[in-house]
Formats: structure tokens, sequence, C-alpha cells
């Protein structure tokens, strides 16, 4: 009977960090903290300082884009019901070209910690959407494309819970399409990635690129460092060669 119940006493104590790491992270960082609560005291045991979250980045506004980065990559990579290795190699080679192998490491093990939760993505995005700017919340949205057409194929249940994360953050559903646009193609997919219709005159179109481009321009994720300010360019790219297709088309200087 004493050995029974001292088991049950371990494991009451097993699961104490996980319980404070949720209790201390919601009310720190809203439902993102407590989920990152919860893993940081699976993998560290409980016993973790603000030296252990480091890797989040040095800065709060860098925290929170890696935290949320970090708990939305899970909830997309969960929503076609399986989590394949194609889509867990896109985000360990994505941490790893941009934040060097000992954070990438500690991210991967994060995440998958993350993965085994029950992820409330309407709490999560709206969060996001209160605290954090336009333009990185559309920089998030890329790199969950990224992550959905890691296997080759975007799936539509990630393609319907990305747009819930995105309509849930305050994104305009345009913005949202353009994004879309650059990951599922389809016909007059450059008019949709500048978010207007093909009838629209040469001088709208100019305008539309001219809004675009400063909505995604690089710079305006610079804050949250190098690494994340050469993610931007490869979107910021995508919109100026839908620029010039339509250009080449239309035959305008």
């Amino acid at each position: 009977m004493s050995n029974n119940t001292d088991n049950q006493s371990n494991k009451s104590f097993g699961c104490l960090p996980s319980i404070l790491g949720f209790i201390v992270g919601f009310y720190a960082l809203g439902p993102i903290g407590a989920i990152l609560g919860v893993a940081l005291g699976s993998f560290l045991g409980g016993g973790y300082s603000r030296k252990d979250t480091e890797f989040l980045g040095h800065t709060p506004k860098q925290r929170d884009f890696s935290s949320s980065l970090l708990v939305l990559s899970a909830a997309v990579m969960k929503a076609d019901g399986t989590v394949k290795k194609s889509e867990l190699d896109y985000v360990k080679q994505f941490f790893l070209s941009n934040f060097g192998q000992e954070q990438a490491e500690k991210y991967i093990l994060t995440l998958r910690e993350i993965l085994k939760q029950d992820i409330q993505i309407a709490d999560v995005s709206q969060q996001i959407g209160r605290y954090m700017d336009y333009s990185s919340r559309l920089q998030l949205l890329h790199y969950l494309f990224g992550i959905a057409s890691a296997d080759g194929q975007v799936h539509e249940n990630e393609v319907n819970v990305i747009e819930s994360i995105s309509r849930y953050m305050g994104v305009y559903t345009s913005d949202f399409e353009s994004i879309k646009a650059m990951f599922v193609k389809q016909v007059d997919d450059a008019y949709t990635i500048l978010g207007i219709d093909p009838s629209a005159s040469d001088d709208e179109v100019k305008k539309a690129y001219r809004e675009m481009a400063k909505k995604n321009h690089p710079d305006k994720v610079a804050y949250l460092g190098e690494d994340v300010r050469k993610a931007a360019e490869k979107k910021f790219q995508e919109i100026n060669d839908a620029y010039d297709r339509i250009k080449k088309q239309r035959g305008m200087m």
C-alpha cells in the first residue's frame, strides 16, 4: 500500500512542473505563455529560468514572435491529422539556418512538447493580433504556408487552419489570399498576390503594388533580427515577381 501511495505521490510531483509552468505562463503571457510554460516545464523538468528561454530571442518582441511561431507551427502541423517528417525537417532547417545549431535544438525540443498539447487556435491567434504589428503577422502567415507546403502539397485542412489563424489575428482577407497565392498556384495568381482583380486599371495595379510592398517590406520586421528579415525577403520577392509579370503582360512601363 505504501509503495502505491509513494508512486502516486511521485507521479503527482512529476506533473507539478508542467502545472506550475501552465499557471505562470498563463498569467505572464496569456494562452501562448501557458502552452510554452507546459512545454518548457516538461523538457526542462520545471526548473527553468529566464536564461533557459533566451533561445526565443533577446528582446521582448523577438520572444513574442518566436513564441507565436512555435505554437502556430504546431497547430498547422497537426491540421491534417499527421505530423510529417517533411514538416519537421522544414521547421528544423528554418531554425537551423536562422538561429544556429544550439538554438535550433531547443526550438525543436520545445516544438515536440507543444505538439502534445491541445492548441486553442482562436485564443492564441487573438492574443497575437492584439500585441503583434501587422507586418510581423503577415510574416508568420508566410512561414506557416511554408510548413504546409513542405511535403509538396498544401492540404485543404492546413489551408483552413491558416485561414482561421489569419482571421483571428485580424489580417485582411486580401492579404491572406495574397500570401496563399504564393504557395497555392491558381489562375491570375499574380493579381491575387497584389490583392487586386485582373480588371484593375494600370494605375490601380501600381497603387496596389506600392501598398503591398510597403506592408511586406523586409525592413518592417528588421527589429526581430536579421534572421527574420532575411526570411521576409522571399515573400517580398514574390510580390516583385508578380508585379513584373503583370507589367510584362500589359506592356506597362
